[in-house]
């Protein structure tokens, strides 16, 4: 069972390598974070904010081949945990076909966080579960 999750707060640290996001579940009072690094938690930190730069960073490529190739992102699904690494899927929608793709859980939120509004991110029971331990 997947569970809408959203995100609750970003921690950026100049002196460490791990940045840390939290996700919150929209219904419910379960959270939890996973690190990531700096590039990812700034992406996610300008998009928040409504920042924008003149020109296109990673993230904002992805999202545009994404629109380009006549797909839409749908929602991001944090499927796995598996010694200690989360495991994410972008799953788009193009022609009426759902496609997965394999993403860093880093990288799909900030693609989640990229929209307007934010696309859903979802986390797997099973995952939650496992983080909560």
């Amino acid at each position: 069972m997947l569970v809408q999750m959203e995100l609750a707060r970003i921690i950026i640290s100049e002196i460490n390598d791990q940045q840390v996001i939290f996700l919150r579940e929209v219904d419910g009072e379960r959270s939890f974070p996973i690190l990531i690094g700096l590039f990812e938690a700034t992406s996610i930190d300008r998009r928040v904010k409504g920042e924008s730069l003149p020109r296109p960073l990673t993230h904002d490529l992805v999202k545009a081949s994404i629109e380009a190739l006549g797909g839409e992102l749908q929602d991001v699904v944090i499927h796995t945990l598996e010694d200690h690494t989360y495991y994410a899927s972008l799953r788009i929608r193009k022609d009426g076909e759902l496609i997965e793709v394999d993403s860093r859980p880093s990288d799909a939120v900030a693609l989640a966080v990229h929209y307007s509004p934010h696309l859903p991110i979802y986390v797997s029971s099973d995952v939650l579960d496992e983080a909560a331990k």
